[in-house]
């Protein structure tokens, strides 16, 4: 019978979300008994259909985003979660203080809820404030399961409130994404009109800002990873909410549930006033904007000025897109939009903060807490139209003269939140990353590379966290809150979520009192699943009955940042076809490339490496491999190095290494088993112009290709080279 009603109410929300794909549905149960309060949630495979485009999704109840759970600060959380899918999910509470065995994180706290189960959480809730739930397997959050979730104080007096719950989305499939992001592809870069080609830099007076960039190493400058087709409140590009009167107070619960994007928000009817950040109360603090990062909450207070439409904007930090809530009916007040980002300037910028070696230069600056943020560069909207001598250290959050900009340093309890006596421990994390090949760890160590850092309930553990990288990082720690010294003393704020910038270092502490492991990552959710988190494990906690084998579960966890990552391209020319094929995780590459004639002069010829990564920039490559050639020979060939081959047909093995030099070019030197020597210079991708892309190669045995490549599609480019053993040839090239 149970079945049979759970299949109709599956049928009736199936109904509901094929008309209304985005379509915002509620199942809120009354308590069966008191202090109870319990949700059946049925997580299903779905089809979002935007502008003609599907992609396949998840939704929970029909819908996407899940629905809002509410509670009261002392009720008993008690929902389960049907898994109607052919495959395993998980659902993580994120901000909750609960139970280690209900925290969900598949395989390291909780059991994944595997295809036709029906998993329980049952908890108590010790807490007030907005949070929100996500998915924690794999990359199912960015195909639509998250959810926000709120818990109301238990004398929490009447007033007007509105939960506005922004995401991402893209029209690909997440997998994709991912592959798309560690094989180093600038079609997002394209998508969003950031190439920051040598054309461009050329137009802009930035030439040499663009010539030192890559001299550096550094691929463009990039504010953020993906380039998304639409960005949603509620489900939705545009939320209207016309219930709203003038005089009326709203506190609105903001919940940044996207996969990777932050968020500016700005407010057309005039100040915002924060009130509460990851669910934790704050002194009041009124500003005109704040950055809301991935995975973090905020509860801020807006005023309705008079009978007419006000739009809170929300808008993605690298300002392709933005996504609105308006309040009230009436006359639309739009809020004031965000200029596109001057990349040059931040290029130039970034430039000055590099070192040779790819490590970061502070320039003797001491930053923290978002109080200096060294893209102000970009902002147009800081300077209008008149130049700025931006000097690096005076670049504050707000030095857009009247424009209040929030910084953690602003955020006050307005309770104590010293930590109980306790022996302390200190860690010092050092976030690091790489580009050029998306790779993101933690002291140069990804979680699977990593030992659990082992802490005992008692201890106090401080954090102090530097970011090394040229991007954000929203750094989320499971189970607890923690203290981020900003100045406050006694009154520092309690966050579960701190966004860290670039250069910043910041402290944090907290009070060991639970016991079980518990996961510190990145919540960008590409970042996290490349590496970049660590476990923290109590000492002497007793087992965990949903990790009944924990040996096996953790190779699951460490699966993840060692995910193999495929690529192909194949050219496809009048002189014959070229390509190669690519599968490459962390830290380890197998490639094959083959060039094919047309004649037996022009030949065949095939060359794989299998190699290894070394270093934090991951600059070296020392590989070993295998090629093989035919090409009718009419005389000896003799290499720079005087040493001479004789044969139509050559098969050996090889040992190099590659490095890559300054400008972005390879040099690659090997020995194969025959004695013969190679040098090799080569350079893929050199961006000319927004689509139009230059490579070029030469080695030791005279062998030389230069061409270029016409992205037209994410697939597609027109293709033209001249090789020295084939000729010229012109046609398309493919790209996975």
């Amino acid at each position: 019978m149970r079945q049979f009603f759970s299949i109709i109410l599956l049928l009736v929300y199936g109904s509901v979300f094929a008309q209304h794909p985005m379509k915002m549905q509620e199942t809120h149960y009354n308590k069966p008994s008191a202090g109870v309060v319990r949700y059946d949630l049925y997580v299903s495979d779905t089809t979002v259909n935007y502008s003609g485009k599907s992609r396949s999704a998840i939704a929970i109840n029909g819908s996407i985003p899940a629905p809002t759970l509410y509670f009261t600060e002392g009720d008993t959380a008690e929902i389960y979660v049907h898994n109607t899918m052919h495959m395993s999910t998980s659902i993580h509470w994120h901000g909750l203080i609960l139970p280690n065995r209900y925290d969900g994180v598949p395989y390291l706290t909780t059991a994944p809820i595997e295809a036709g189960e029906t998993h329980l959480y049952r908890f108590p809730l010790v807490q007030s404030g907005t949070y929100w739930y996500h998915s924690h397997t794999m990359l199912q959050e960015q195909s639509g399961m998250y959810g926000a979730l709120v818990i109301r104080k238990k004398k929490a007096g009447p007033e007007k409130e509105y939960t506005m719950l922004l995401s991402d989305w893209t029209d690909d499939k997440p997998y994709e994404v991912d592959r798309r992001l560690h094989i180093a592809t600038d079609w997002y870069a394209i998508r969003k009109n950031s190439v920051q080609s040598y054309a461009e830099a050329a137009k802009a007076g930035h030439f040499k800002t663009k010539l030192t960039n890559e001299w550096k190493r550094m691929l463009a400058m990039d504010v953020s990873d993906v380039y998304y087709d639409r960005f949603l409140t509620n489900g939705k590009t545009i939320d209207e909410q016309p219930q709203f009167k003038a005089g009326d107070k709203v506190r609105l619960r903001i919940v940044n549930g996207s996969s990777s994007t932050y968020f500016w928000l700005n407010y057309a009817g005039g100040k915002i006033t924060v009130v509460a950040n990851d669910g934790m109360d704050v002194e009041p603090v009124e500003v005109d904007r704040l950055i809301v990062g991935v995975a973090e909450t905020y509860d801020v207070v807006v005023t309705i000025p008079e009978n007419m439409r006000y739009e809170f904007l929300a808008t993605s930090e690298d300002r392709t897109r933005s996504t609105s809530l308006l309040l009230g009916s009436g006359m639309d007040m739009p809020a004031k939009h965000l200029p596109r980002l001057k990349y040059f300037e931040g290029m130039k910028m970034m430039n000055d903060m590099m070192k040779m070696n790819g490590e970061m230069n502070d320039m003797d600056m001491q930053m923290s807490l978002q109080q200096m943020d060294m893209n102000t560069v970009m902002y147009s909207e800081l300077s209008g139209n008149e130049k700025h001598d931006h000097d690096m250290k005076g670049m504050q959050m707000d030095s857009g003269g009247d424009i209040v900009t929030l910084n953690y340093g602003m955020l006050r309890s307005p309770v104590k939140t010293t930590l109980p006596p306790g022996p302390e421990k200190v860690l010092h994390f050092n976030l690091t990353g790489n580009m050029n090949r998306y790779v993101w760890s933690i002291n140069n160590k990804t979680v699977s590379e990593s030992d659990k850092i082992l802490i005992k309930k008692g201890e106090n553990v401080k954090i102090i966290l530097y970011n090394g990288t040229m991007m954000r990082h929203p750094m989320h720690l499971h189970g607890h809150f923690f203290r981020v010294l900003n100045g406050n003393g006694d009154y520092s704020p309690l966050k579960n979520t701190l966004d860290i910038m670039p250069m910043e270092t910041d402290t944090l502490e907290f009070a060991a009192t639970e016991s079980g492991d518990w996961f510190f990552h990145c919540h960008i959710l590409y970042h996290m699943m490349s590496g970049m988190g660590r476990i923290f494990s109590y000492e002497n906690s007793p087992a965990n009955p949903e990790i009944p084998n924990p040996e096996k579960a953790i190779k699951k966890i460490y699966a993840d940042d060692r995910q193999i990552h495929p690529m192909a391209k194949v050219g496809l020319e009048s002189n014959g076809s070229d390509g190669e094929l690519m599968f490459a995780n962390t830290r380890y590459r197998l490639q094959t490339e083959w060039r094919i004639g047309l004649t037996p002069e022009h030949g065949y010829e095939s060359e794989s490496h299998l190699g290894r990564y070394f270093g934090k920039m991951q600059w070296l490559f020392p590989y070993i491999g295998w090629d093989f050639r035919y090409r009718r020979m009419d005389a000896p060939e003799k290499n720079l190095f005087g040493q001479v081959n004789t044969k139509d047909y050559r098969s050996a093995f090889h040992a190099g290494v590659e490095y890559t030099l300054p400008l972005l070019v390879i040099a690659d030197a090997s020995i194969d088993t025959d004695g013969k020597l190679r040098f090799q210079l080569s350079r893929e991708d050199v961006p000319v112009t927004k689509r139009l892309r230059f490579n070029f190669m030469a080695n030791t045995d005279k062998e030389y290709m230069a061409g270029f490549r016409y992205i037209v599609t994410k697939y597609f480019s027109f293709s033209t080279h001249y090789d020295s053993d084939m000729g010229f040839g012109a046609g398309v090239t493919l790209n996975y």
